[in-house]
Formats: C-alpha cells, structure tokens, sequence
C-alpha cells in the first residue's frame, strides 16, 4: 500500500507517517522501482500503537521505549512499570490542574464582572508579586 492509504487506515495525516518514521518509530518502508514508499498490513498495526499510546499520554520516547520492549517480547514487568510510572505523572498532573481549576474559580465568582478593572480580584491576583 502507498503512504495516502496507510495513513487513511491508521486515522493520521501523510505528515504524521513521514514524521514517524524520521523519529525511527517507523521502520523505513520499501521503494517501489520508481521510488515510492511500500507499506504492509504491520505497519497500520504499528502506526495504530503509536497513536493509542500518544492518546494515553505516552510520549514518542517513551513509545519508542515500549515498542523495543514488544520486540524484545521481554517480560511484561517492564510495560506494566512504564505504564505505572505514567500514570503517577497523570495524577500529578491531573492534581494541580485541580488546584488550578479551583484557583481560578475562586477568582471567577470574586469578581463581579463590572465595574473599574483596578478593583478587579482577577487582574489583582494576576499582578500580584509572589512570596
């Protein structure tokens, strides 16, 4: 198949294959005798494990980390580590996003709405010097 076809069954742009296989997550596909790029079925499965992991917040490094482990078919030890380790990061993550979020809900029911902007808790907080 050409790249327009494997992108089109993976869900990604023609970028998104060429960028891949740049970053070596692709392997380089085969050339027709006039010089286009070849893909198999493997590469669809392979570009849809990218994108999984992409969306589960894995990032090319570390995708690239738990492709060689599959290929290594090691012990799955490893991918649950990795994937454990992720998720420690996501609820970090997801934590001060909460703080964040009620942050500024505080600041958004402060404020009327209305009235002289040097007056505004929002602007206030925002132009406040950190101690």
């Amino acid at each position: 198949m050409n790249i327009g076809q494997l992108a089109r069954l993976a869900g990604v742009p023609i970028d998104t294959v060429r960028y891949y296989e740049r970053q070596h997550l692709l392997p380089a596909p085969a050339r027709s005798a006039a010089g286009y790029r070849r893909y198999e079925e493997g590469d669809v499965l392979l570009l849809n494990f990218i994108r999984r992991a992409k969306a589960l917040g894995f990032t090319l490094e570390e995708i690239r980390d738990l492709l060689a482990i599959s290929a290594a078919r090691d012990d799955m030890a490893q991918v649950k580590a990795a994937a454990a380790a992720k998720l420690v990061l996501l609820e970090e993550r997801l934590a001060e996003l909460q703080r964040v979020r009620d942050a500024l809900r505080g600041l958004v029911d402060a404020c009327p709405g209305h009235g002289d902007p040097s007056t505004c808790p929002i602007l206030g907080a925002l132009n406040q010097e950190r101690t």
